[in-house]
């Protein structure tokens, strides 16, 4: 936050931008894991062409979907290039006016001025990227497959074993770990029975189908990838394939999934204009597929799974 003091609200809302305030999981490499996924499926969407050979386009596209924008200017030493920057100033409609770069290679921090000295190539009318987004399903998807791991590990286990001692004990663990790594036959000691030669351990009497829910939590995690898919703008049906469905309801979903991701088609045309017009670059941005093909296939494919076909 450029080192200048700030109150915790202050702070509060600027965080929030990148990772929004919820129950995270517990496994954080498995909810990177997941951040991963999902920024690359947003970055998918668009398709820049273009672009300078000596760029790093994968700097420019994270820099522009995860912090929101990027700033384009000249130097003697490499030409027009981008850079992520930090933003101060106001003007009369209060949007930023001056861009910070500070970048090692770069002798000396820069200040440039919006419109004179530099552009700025922005992912969303808000001046936000795409992360706080990401973070949110990556956590729910992250817990998703943390509860699916845990059921599937639980639902294996139906066996309580009652030992005289500490030594039988350890016999009965070795004959389980013969069972579970799925031996034909275990062999066990005389010493492992009572004396009327009934077995020293029982049954834990359980339903393990009653206890399994891991083909339940993979459909929820579908639903939320599907869900993920409709806020960023990949084609999807994102309906339960039920006869209930109407064409109404799936052209709503077609609209929901379009309209945001035109809107920041539309935000990142009007930066690549103006740094087309400054720098006298040839850089443009569209959807990677065909928008309107897609959602064909997802209604035709709808209507046929409903049995209307």
């Amino acid at each position: 936050m450029n080192g200048i003091p700030a109150a915790f609200d202050y702070i509060n809302v600027y965080n929030s931008q990148y990772k929004p305030s919820a129950l995270h999981v517990k496994d954080s490499g498995l909810s990177y894991f997941f951040q991963r996924y999902l920024i690359q499926k947003i970055i998918s969407v668009f398709k820049f062409e273009g672009i300078p050979e000596y760029w790093s386009l994968d700097y420019f596209l994270y820099t522009l979907f995860i912090f929101g924008y990027v700033c384009i200017f000249n130097t003697d030493a490499f030409g027009v290039i981008p850079q992520h920057c930090t933003l101060s100033g106001y003007d009369v409609f209060y949007r930023p006016t001056t861009c910070h770069i500070a970048n090692p290679v770069i002798k000396n921090t820069l200040s440039l001025r919006i419109g004179r000295s530099c552009e700025l190539i922005k992912m969303q009318p808000d001046w936000c990227g795409a992360w706080d987004i990401v973070a949110y399903y990556a956590d729910l998807m992250a817990l998703t497959s943390e509860s699916i791991a845990v059921n599937l590990i639980n639902s294996k286990f139906a066996y309580v074993f009652a030992a005289a001692n500490k030594s039988g004990a350890e016999s009965l663990k070795k004959l389980y770990d013969q069972i579970a790594s799925g031996n034909p036959a275990a062999f066990a000691d005389k010493n492992l029975f009572n004396d009327d030669g009934s077995p020293a351990w029982e049954l834990f009497t359980q339903d393990l189908r009653q206890n399994y829910i891991a083909g339940d939590l993979l459909e929820d995690l579908a639903k939320i990838d599907s869900r993920f898919n409709t806020d960023v703008g990949i084609p999807n049906v994102n309906i339960a394939k039920n006869s209930g469905v109407s064409d109404s309801e799936v052209m709503s979903n077609n609209i929901d999934t379009k309209s945001k991701c035109d809107l920041w088609l539309e935000t990142m045309r009007d930066g690549v204009k103006r740094v087309n017009d400054m720098f006298g670059t040839s850089i443009s941005v569209k959807f990677r597929f065909d928008y309107e093909r897609s959602l064909a296939d997802g209604n035709r494919s709808e209507t046929v799974n409903n049995g209307t076909v």
